[in-house]
């Protein structure tokens, strides 16, 4: 689906769902969103707006590729990433923009929550005539970058959660929802990280002078990209450290375990042995007719126990 907004001279809202025989030069500036677009629609990026092929083609790939920006004659395209929470995984979803002096062209392939707000907060705004197409652009690139808070937020809760065990959850269901929150915190980084060198590439490039003009704005996304890499490299290293704790006391607790069984086995080590030599049942063994062997035989072996256990004691195995 096309959307088509334009301001006017007079400096009025016009909106259309068609773009066909459109006199674009009446606007002061226009915004065309696609939207879910046909194959009929996606063709009026190269007939009407005459893109360059190798940036439409970046449009078509369905594979989500790294956010970026290429300069062509007159207008620029970026590649930006919307994130989206699906249970145990990280969806991220591409939302394109052509941004040229008095035109903002957008396009997804999946419905954009942030295309939505923006485009219905422009229609209440009163002083319409200060808004640019890079208004647009920066106003949607912040509503990207602000709903990537929320999941963070929400990730950080779930390893507060791991972490304190309030539930007495068994540990290798803990291990299993930790690597899961783990490579969510890895996919975020995959989208953080290369937006916010966009963002660092856009503030330090000399071709976008509109975006200089507004330096300050796309400054105050660029800090929030900051934030957000700093909070997802705290929370990976967090749960590194989970894991080693977890790891660790799994760890000591085996090692209790094999402490106990070692203690036994040293206990009944003896033990087995007399009661092994006695068992042996030859027809040469004088202690097997005599009358104080089998009494004797037992305070022997009880003797030698309870001295190895003292001796453990002592030794501090016990502890």
């Amino acid at each position: 689906m096309i959307s088509f907004m334009g301001i006017t001279k007079e400096n009025k809202i016009e909106k259309q769902t068609f773009i066909d025989k459109l006199n674009f030069t009446k606007y002061k500036w226009f915004w065309v969103d696609f939207n879910e677009p046909s194959d009929d629609e996606i063709n009026h990026l190269a007939e009407t707006f005459q893109f360059h092929p190798l940036a439409i083609e970046d449009c078509l790939n369905n594979t989500t590729q790294r956010p970026k920006l290429d300069y062509y004659e007159d207008y620029t395209f970026f590649i930006t990433h919307i994130v989206r929470e699906d249970e145990t995984e990280i969806i991220k979803e591409e939302l394109d923009f052509f941004v040229g002096e008095n035109f903002i062209v957008t396009f997804h392939l999946m419905p954009s929550m942030e295309v939505i707000q923006v485009a219905d907060r422009l229609m209440t705004r009163k002083n319409i005539e200060k808004f640019t197409s890079h208004h647009v652009f920066y106003e949607i690139l912040d509503k990207i970058v602000d709903n990537y808070f929320p999941i963070i937020y929400k990730i950080e809760e779930k390893l507060d959660e791991i972490e304190e065990n309030t539930l007495n959850r068994p540990m290798n269901n803990l291990l299993r929802e930790l690597f899961e929150t783990r490579y969510m915190l890895l996919n975020l980084t995959h989208t953080v990280n290369p937006m916010r060198d966009l963002l660092y590439r856009m503030l330090n490039s000399q071709h976008l002078k509109n975006i200089i003009k507004r330096k300050e704005y796309f400054s105050d996304i660029y800090d929030h990209l900051l934030k957000l890499s700093e909070m997802l490299m705290a929370n990976r290293e967090i749960t590194a450290d989970i894991r080693d704790n977890y790891l660790s006391l799994n760890s000591h607790q085996t090692n209790n375990v094999m402490k106990v069984l070692t203690i036994m086995t040293s206990i009944f080590a003896p033990l087995t042995f007399i009661a092994g030599i006695f068992g042996m049942n030859f027809q040469n063994m004088p202690e097997l007719s005599w009358e104080y062997g089998y009494p004797l035989s037992l305070l022997l072996m009880s003797v030698i126990g309870l001295s190895m256990l003292v001796w453990f004691k002592i030794k501090g195995w016990f502890k």
